[in-house]
């Protein structure tokens, strides 16, 4: 282990330790809406003709950090931006609307209540480099003690260039812009794939094993893919708050997955740090682990400067979050990565990498997509 590795341990290691009586005092997660699916539509056939877009780039201004808060008036474009396509492998697709049902007992906090961190957005330093903040902070994660153990085991490459995470053992989590551009689905949707890693001990040559460098990808077809009408928005401009995909394999895996959780505030994650892995693509047949603060975060977005290049989109951004019922922190999949966005506020341009956070509402929809059954997703 290299110094610097040692001291990174070393200070999570006391980071947990401090955070650990802070347990019981976490709040219970918000109430979850029902999601009502209609019977599916069927639509022409996709002509596949977009290209994919790995440097997911964004621009917006302080609308970005309030949208949401006109709750009660946006709640009829909500329910049509929740249905959803489903792409199919033969290339046909179905159009499935929903409805939203609520009973929020007690008077208990609304699904489409937003996050609050502090007074709003303090004066910060004026970033001029995109995706890397200074040094580097990332980690390649090598050898079959870390590539086959989880978290990292739960990473998966997306055919498309961009990385997905496991969330059952038939799922996987990625961003919409992986697949579709907004009009149209990328070219190479058609026959897409989900990789697993073979570490380079199990890959065998003629009987032998190998000492190959970099482990090799067993690839798996994708049955059915499923994006939420929020992002297919037309010929305007596509919004990150709903670049997020769900894919469906067409047989089930062995690895462990990792659960789903509505996004707390990042006052509620243990250390307020998010963490994810990906196949950046400066660093090919790596996977690519790194962690970081959250800086700011809006009703539907993650803000943050966790080092990251283009092909780490879709990666599932994951946070400690306090479990109720195994009275524990757990690992669980609170967003997904989407690409940079370039925040004008106040005259200054100020820039972050961002994440899709999981609200109630977005959970509702994936949960549906995994379960096939809104009974299983009133609860997380």
């Amino acid at each position: 282990m290299t110094p610097r590795e040692s001291s990174v341990s070393t200070h999570l290691l006391l980071h947990f330790l401090l955070l650990l009586p802070v347990a019981l005092s976490v709040l219970r997660p918000p109430h979850l809406p029902t999601l009502v699916p209609h019977a599916p539509t069927p639509l022409t056939r996709s002509h596949f003709s977009a290209q994919t877009r790995l440097d997911f780039i964004t621009h917006c201004n302080s609308t970005c950090l309030h949208r949401g808060e006109q709750q009660e008036e946006a709640r009829e474009q909500l329910t049509q931006k929740l249905s959803f396509e489903t792409l199919y492998a033969d290339g046909s697709r179905t159009l499935t609307t929903v409805d939203l049902e609520e009973d929020e007992p007690g008077g208990g906090p609304s699904p489409f209540a937003s996050p609050r961190r502090g007074p709003g957005l303090g004066p910060r330093r004026k970033r001029v480099r995109r995706q890397i903040y200074g040094a580097d902070g990332r980690f390649n994660i090598q050898g079959d003690n870390f590539l086959l153990d989880y978290p990292f085991s739960t990473a998966v490459r997306i055919s498309t260039g961009c990385t997905g995470v496991l969330v059952s053992q038939q799922h996987v989590l990625t961003a919409a812009h992986c697949v579709h551009d907004g009009k149209d689905y990328v070219n190479g949707a058609r026959k897409l794939r989900v990789g697993f890693l073979i570490p380079p001990s199990l890959n065998t040559t003629n009987g032998t094993l190998t000492s190959a460098k970099k482990p090799l990808v067993r690839w798996v077809r994708v049955k059915r893919t499923r994006v939420p009408k929020g992002w297919i928005q037309g010929p305007q401009e596509v919004s990150m708050d709903f670049d997020y995909a769900l894919l469906e394999l067409r047989w089930p895996h062995r690895r462990p997955f990792m659960r789903l959780s509505v996004a707390p505030s990042s006052d509620d994650l243990a250390g307020k740090r998010i963490h994810f892995s990906g196949f950046d693509s400066d660093r090919p047949g790596e996977l690519v682990y790194r962690f970081c603060p959250v800086e700011e975060e809006s009703s539907d977005l993650i803000y943050q400067h966790c080092d990251a290049r283009p092909g780490a989109s879709g990666s599932g951004v994951y946070g400690r979050v306090w479990d109720d019922g195994l009275e524990r922190w757990e690992r669980k999949v609170i967003g997904i990565f989407s690409g940079h966005q370039w925040l004008e506020i106040d005259g200054e341009n100020r820039d972050y990498n961002v994440a899709v956070r999981i609200t109630p509402l977005k959970f509702a929809q994936i949960c549906y997509w995994v379960y096939g059954n809104r009974l299983d997703c009133v609860t997380e």
